[in-house]
């Protein structure tokens, strides 16, 4: 009997083997569903977009990226960063919280209009706190960020955080 008749009699017998484990009441195992976190979808998104501009990363963001209003003059490679560590963080939001997916510099999100708003307002509170006389001094001055009234969560005063 040459080999390949030989292979071809054991796999009916290994199948049945399978099936009848199977239709023996042990459940199938479950797939096992890969859950992302929220910064690892938005490191994969942030990894994209770096292979897209890869060689502009030090290149003002407003040259490198469409519709940019805010840090327009921060380098392009350090707007994914503030993006993904800073905004996104802060918020505990996906990077399609604020984007459309298929096309970053679209407006077409409430989110992002707010952002450009509150970054608007940061920039007036900073300014004030430079300001100010009567504050106890800290080597690094005194500022606020997103995470400052955020903290994780997209409306600060939720008690979700």
């Amino acid at each position: 009997m040459n080999r390949s008749r030989l292979a071809l009699k054991w796999i009916p017998i290994a199948f049945a083997s399978i099936v009848s484990t199977t239709r023996s009441g042990a459940p199938f195992p479950a797939p096992q569903a890969q859950v992302l976190t929220v910064q690892q979808i938005n490191d994969a998104f942030v990894l994209r977009i770096a292979k897209q501009i890869a060689g502009h990363e030090q290149e003002p963001a407003e040259k490198v990226f469409k519709n940019i209003h805010i840090l327009n003059t921060t380098p392009a490679g350090r707007l994914l960063l503030i993006m993904n560590v800073g905004y996104s963080r802060a918020l505990g939001v996906t990077c399609t919280h604020c984007h459309v997916e298929e096309d970053f510099s679209l407006d077409d999100q409430r989110p992002k209009r707010a952002a450009r708003e509150m970054a608007a307002m940061h920039r007036l509170i900073n300014d004030q706190l430079a300001k100010m006389q009567s504050l106890e001094p800290k080597p690094q001055g005194h500022f606020i960020n997103c995470s400052t009234c955020h903290r994780g969560a997209v409306d600060p005063l939720s008690s979700d955080k």
